[in-house]
């Protein structure tokens, strides 16, 4: 028997990505799982692939009907919710004195917005659920800084502030809230990005990550085993450790 038998999960931007690595791997565990993502074909293709055990809803995360009609169909379709996981975000490396207002809200609508409705409302679901766990996407943008990176940063140290704050509110409620912090990792998100901001071949471990990476933690804080609420996971390969010193660096 799987780790998460009984737990029932909506994994926001599950349609590719870390967001249908997360769905895979619950799945292979004993869940039951929707997939929400504005990409409908992606996202169906994906529930096709695991079968009965997931659904797949059209979800734009800064819509809260959207999330209301998430949550309703994951209801109706399992039962109550057990695990959360705010998955989608988007991310445009861009200068600060580029960045238009319409990019700006964007970012911060889909990567601060999403997050909050889509706690705002699972909550409930939660609760009739008797308890259960919010998975936070965060990322090193969280914990650190880089240049032309400032609406995504800005974004990203705000879900660490959201998920510090409900892990408190919903403590006594039997809800953890946990924040993972990936770093470079081979998805859509990362596609095309410039060898100087990833710079993967100077962090300690030298190479880009794995989505299946990123969901095995994401498995262990589904699970009845993580005594944890409130936390940050880093998962990322080194990158703040800083640079790697070349070899003859002494």
């Amino acid at each position: 028997m799987g780790r998460l038998v009984n737990t029932v999960a909506l994994i926001s931007g599950g349609a590719r990505g870390m967001g249908a690595s997360h769905a895979r791997g619950l799945v292979a565990e004993g869940a039951k799982v929707v997939i929400g993502d504005v990409r409908v074909d992606e996202g169906e293709a994906v529930a096709e692939e695991l079968g009965a055990a997931v659904r797949f809803v059209k979800l734009d995360v800064t819509q809260e009907h959207d999330w209301e009609a998430a949550v309703a169909a994951t209801e109706a379709f399992a039962g109550p919710l057990n695990l959360l996981v705010n998955n989608a975000a988007i991310f445009t490396p861009t200068p600060i004195a580029a960045v238009a207002q319409e990019l700006f809200d964007q970012v911060m609508h889909i990567n601060v917005l999403g997050v909050f409705l889509g706690m705002k409302h699972a909550v409930p679901s939660l609760k009739r659920a008797g308890g259960g766990a919010i998975i936070n996407v965060g990322s090193v943008a969280s914990m650190t800084a880089f240049p032309n990176g400032g609406a995504y940063l800005a974004s990203k140290w705000a879900v660490r502030g959201i998920t510090k704050s409900a892990a408190l509110e919903l403590a006594r409620d039997g809800i953890r809230v946990v924040a993972i912090h990936p770093g470079w990792f081979r998805t859509p998100l990362t596609e095309g990005l410039p060898d100087e901001l990833t710079a993967v071949n100077t962090q300690a471990v030298p190479r880009f990550g794995d989505p299946e990476e990123v969901t095995k933690l994401v498995l262990f804080l589904a699970s009845d085993a993580a005594y944890c609420t409130g936390s940050d996971f880093v998962i990322d390969g080194g990158v703040l450790l800083g640079r790697l010193p070349p070899p003859d660096a002494g």
